[in-house]
């Protein structure tokens, strides 16, 4: 019985094929409930008491070899499957590439623009976290819990205490709790209005929000800024002025217009005759934003604005419709 254990380990690895259907036959006429090896040791009865355990433990040694066998060569097989696989899928990274190549996108070259202009006024840029809490985009910013702007009809609240936010405004207050001043930061992002989608809304747009906060800040300085940033955005021979207006975190507040960049003010569609365009608001910080960032307004002075830069992307590039920004249609992308 044992020279026929060693026959059926011999005959079961000589017959080890490629094919998995073989290997699959192979095992049940070795292995299987009706197999050789099993009639063996159907037969051990036969023996005597002293041959049997030494035949059983061959026995078992014979199935694991032949077991270990078959394993090995369907490793074998499927790692030679994966080497053929993966040399007719093979790409080479040297041919040139199909289809159309992509580029930037107009909201990503507008941010861009004004993110460089601003750091080369000496501006870092800080971001914050998109889902805000109600203290951070409104309490701290001195709007009470009964201002029109808390309606849930321009805001999309996540629960009584948690909401989308509504301004890039609580990363002003963010930074002002951990820095101490001089501050001079911009703070670019998406933010979230209940507004009905239509030319000139959208309830997902960007902003860029700016913060100056030091000993001696006056409207002079805000007006230098601004100025700045209008002359190297639409041109040099552009001209600002500031309209009175009211922010409950900004006193005294405005509303800062730029003189028509394609008309030079004399009016025309653009700036729909009047010679000015609207482009954002500004104003010296609130005396109560800077005590609940744990600043002292009797040492220090500050000044803030802020912007969409949708809005300024399409009156750089004479963009009428805002949703074109946001359609993904290809025609349109193609021209920047």
């Amino acid at each position: 019985m044992r020279e026929l254990l060693e026959k059926i380990r011999a005959d079961a690895k000589a017959q080890l094929s490629d094919n998995d259907a073989d290997i699959e036959a192979l095992r049940v006429r070795y292995l299987g409930k009706k197999g050789e090896l099993t009639a063996v040791l159907r037969g051990m009865g036969k023996l005597s008491a002293e041959e049997r355990p030494l035949i059983g433990q061959l026995a078992n040694e014979v199935r694991a070899d032949i077991e270990a066998a078959i394993e090995e060569r369907r490793q074998e097989m499927q790692e030679r499957l994966l080497e053929l696989k993966l040399k007719k899928e093979k790409i080479d990274v040297t041919l040139p590439a199909e289809g159309e190549l992509g580029h930037i996108h107009p909201l990503t070259m507008t941010q861009r623009e004004l993110e460089d202009i601003f750091i080369g006024l000496g501006f870092s840029i800080v971001e914050g976290p998109e889902v805000e809490l109600d203290y951070y985009n409104f309490q701290a910013l001195n709007i009470p819990e009964n201002h029109p702007a808390r309606d849930t009809q321009d805001t999309f609240y996540i629960t009584d205490n948690i909401l989308l936010r509504s301004q890039t405004s609580p990363v002003q207050v963010r930074t002002m709790e951990k820095q101490k001043p001089p501050i001079r930061i911009i703070s670019p992002g998406r933010v979230y209005r209940s507004d009905a989608v239509d030319a000139t809304h959208s309830p997902l747009f960007h902003q860029l929000e700016g913060l100056v906060v030091d000993k001696g800040i006056s409207m002079g300085d805000l007006k230098g800024v601004l100025e700045l940033f209008a002359k190297q955005t639409f041109g040099e021979e552009t001209r600002i002025r500031f309209r009175p207006h009211h922010f409950p975190f900004t006193e005294p507040s405005a509303e800062v217009d730029v003189s028509c960049f394609a008309c030079g003010g004399k009016g025309c569609r653009i700036c729909k005759g009047e010679g000015w365009i609207e482009i954002l608001g500004a104003g010296m910080v609130h005396p109560n934003v800077l005590r609940n960032c744990g600043i002292d307004p009797d040492v220090y002075s500050g000044f803030a604005f802020g912007f969409g830069i949708e809005r300024i992307a399409m009156l750089k590039y004479h963009i009428d419709d805002m949703r074109l920004l946001y359609e993904n249609d290809t025609r349109f992308l193609g021209e920047f």
